[in-house]
């Protein structure tokens, strides 16, 4: 998912000013590389290759959601240490694929403490070592389960778990004082999700988790989601989660009642579009369409 890509081909619309203002705009338009674009409370993001990432800088120190990769995580870093002479705090991460967490090795003597979900962990050590890659990581050293919280300065940071999407070990970020939370690839905004199911994903619990997201966090939460169709809208609302638990919802629902009906596999697969979808765009729906078939008939 390479946002230089999409920041050349995308034009750029009346909503982005509305959305970010003139200031942020023109930022934009002036290094297409990459992106610092401040949300609100000192949290902000970081846009260029891979996961979008979060970051927040106050009086005790940086925080930083995701790392994207060794290229591009000392882009953020040199801009964090613009901001701020105090101590990355900690690096978090959502989840173990590499485009979020092959940047972790930038942090290396950096970063004070590095977070994630346990399933996380073991995912990333398997991957790295599959590839050949365990020398090239920096893994977290704190890990959680359901829930686990930190304060830094005025701001306070939690890790939310609600089960099994994406992979088995995407947690939801918060930061409470700002109330924006990064739910890292569990929101795939208005394009087709990767679904991991070697790293223990589920078509069918995604949508479950997303709904218990949206009824612990409150109206007045922004989101940064992983990945977007349009790279603007890596920000969004309840509204934005709530319509990714519906497709996931319609994606599980058309492909089991089209195994009921007899249909194989590459029946399946030859869909172009799933019903009742109408927001998603883009191509790899025979991604989402493959992960649901394999996991139903599992």
């Amino acid at each position: 998912m390479q946002r230089r890509h999409f920041l050349k081909n995308t034009a750029f619309t009346a909503g982005a000013l509305a959305l970010f203002g003139n200031r942020s705009f023109a930022a934009l338009l002036a290094d297409p590389a990459y992106q610092i674009i401040p949300l609100r409370n000192n949290v902000g993001i970081f846009i260029e290759q891979g996961g979008t990432i979060a970051w927040m800088v106050n009086k005790e120190g940086i925080v930083v959601v995701d790392a994207q990769f060794p290229n591009t995580a000392p882009h953020l870093i040199a801009e964090m240490q613009k901001k701020s002479d105090k101590p990355f705090q900690w690096l978090v991460n959502t989840h173990h694929h590499g485009d979020h967490t092959s940047g972790n090795i930038a942090f290396k003597v950096i970063a004070k403490n590095v977070a994630a979900h346990a399933n996380s962990l073991t995912n990333q050590k398997a991957a790295a070592e599959k590839q050949g890659k365990a020398d090239q990581q920096l893994y977290p050293d704190t890990t959680f389960t359901d829930k686990w919280k930190v304060k830094v300065g005025d701001e306070t940071i939690s890790g939310n778990y609600f089960g099994a999407g994406h992979t088995n070990g995407d947690a939801f970020i918060h930061f409470e004082h700002a109330n924006i939370v990064h739910t890292g690839d569990m929101v795939f905004n208005k394009m087709h999700p990767y679904i991991d199911r070697s790293a223990g994903a589920s078509c069918k619990h995604w949508p479950l988790a997303l709904e218990a997201a949206t009824k612990h966090f409150d109206k007045n939460t922004q989101y940064v989601f992983g990945h977007a169709f349009e790279p603007l809208k890596v920000i969004g609302t309840t509204e934005d989660v709530k319509q990714m638990q519906d497709y996931m919802e319609k994606l599980v629902a058309f492909v089991e009642s089209s195994i009921k009906a007899g249909k194989t596999k590459d029946e399946v697969l030859a869909a172009k579009a799933i019903p009742g979808v109408t927001l998603w765009q883009g191509d790899g729906i025979q991604r989402s369409l493959t992960a649901a078939y394999e996991e139903l008939t599992a």
